[in-house]
C-alpha cells in the first residue's frame, strides 16, 4: 500500500475520453493501493444533480465504488463545477464527503484541505456568483428543473464562463495570498492543500511566524495530476 493520494480538477466530461480512461486505470491501479484517495473538487466538468443518467455519471460511480470496496478509504470534497453532489452521489459511490474546508491529521501533521475557489477573493464577481449558487433556494429551485432543461443551462454557463476567463487577469484566477494566511491562521495550521487555480506547485511562506507550504493541485485537462503524502513528506507526480 502506498501513501495517500491528493487530486482535483479532473473535470471529466464525456469530450474528453482519454482523460476519463486515465482517471480509471488510476483508480484501478494507484487508487487501489493507496491508503486514502482525496478528490478535493470539480472531478466532473459540471453536476446538474444526482438524478443525471448520463452514461458517463454511471460509469465513474461504478468505479469509485470498485475503488471503495477493494478497501480504499475515499473522500470527496465539492468544488466550484460539481457542488451539487448530494447524499445520491455519496450512497452510490462509497465516497465520504467533505464539507470545504475540512482539516485533517496527515502523519501527525495537522492539514487543511479545501477546493479552493473560496481564496480568489480578488475576483469579486465569481465570489458574488458563488454566493449566489450556493444558497439553499437557488439550488432547490435549480433541482427542481427537468433534467433538460438544466443540461442548456449548464452548457450556457460554462460558454458563458470560457468567454470571461479569457477575459480575467492572471492574478484574479489565482488566490489571494492574505486569504491564505487567514485561513490558514484561522485553523492553527502550517500545510494547505488545494486545487481549482490549475497551477500545480509548492510553495513555502510564513504563517504566525513559523515556516508553512501551501501545496495546488493541478488539473487534468492534457495529464494527471497527483500529490502523494508519505510519512517522508508530499512530492507533486505527473501521470
Amino acid at each position: 500500500m502506498t501513501g495517500t493520494l491528493f487530486i482535483s480538477d479532473l473535470h471529466l466530461d464525456p469530450q474528453r475520453a482519454e482523460i476519463t480512461r486515465l482517471f480509471l486505470d488510476f483508480l484501478g491501479t494507484r487508487g487501489r493501493d493507496a491508503a486514502a484517495v482525496y478528490i478535493l473538487g470539480d472531478l466532473f466538468e459540471a453536476w446538474i444533480g444526482d438524478d443525471d443518467d448520463s452514461p458517463l455519471n454511471a460509469t465513474i460511480a461504478s468505479r469509485l465504488r470498485t475503488c471503495v470496496d477493494s478497501g480504499t478509504s475515499l473522500f470527496f470534497m465539492p468544488g466550484n463545477r460539481d457542488f451539487l453532489t448530494g447524499s445520491r452521489f455519496a450512497e452510490q459511490t462509497g465516497c465520504i464527503q467533505l464539507a470545504d474546508p475540512t482539516q485533517i491529521d496527515l502523519y501527525g501533521q495537522p492539514t487543511l484541505l479545501m477546493h479552493g475557489d473560496t481564496l480568489c477573493t480578488d475576483d469579486s464577481g465569481y465570489m458574488e456568483f458563488r454566493r449566489r449558487v450556493r444558497n439553499s433556494g437557488w439550488q432547490r429551485a435549480f433541482l427542481k428543473k427537468p433534467l433538460e432543461e438544466r443540461r442548456r443551462m449548464s452548457m450556457a454557463a460554462r460558454d458563458s464562463s470560457r468567454i470571461q476567463t479569457r477575459g480575467k487577469p492572471e492574478y484574479l484566477m489565482d488566490v489571494n495570498q492574505e486569504a491564505v494566511i487567514q485561513i490558514m491562521m484561522k485553523h492553527r495550521v502550517q500545510r494547505l492543500i488545494h486545487g481549482h487555480t490549475h497551477r500545480p506547485a509548492i510553495h513555502d511562506l510564513m504563517v504566525a511566524g513559523k515556516p508553512a507550504q501551501r501545496m495546488v493541485l493541478g488539473d487534468w485537462y492534457t495529464q494527471g495530476s497527483v500529490l502523494e503524502c508519505t510519512v517522508e513528506g508530499c512530492q507533486l507526480q505527473t501521470l
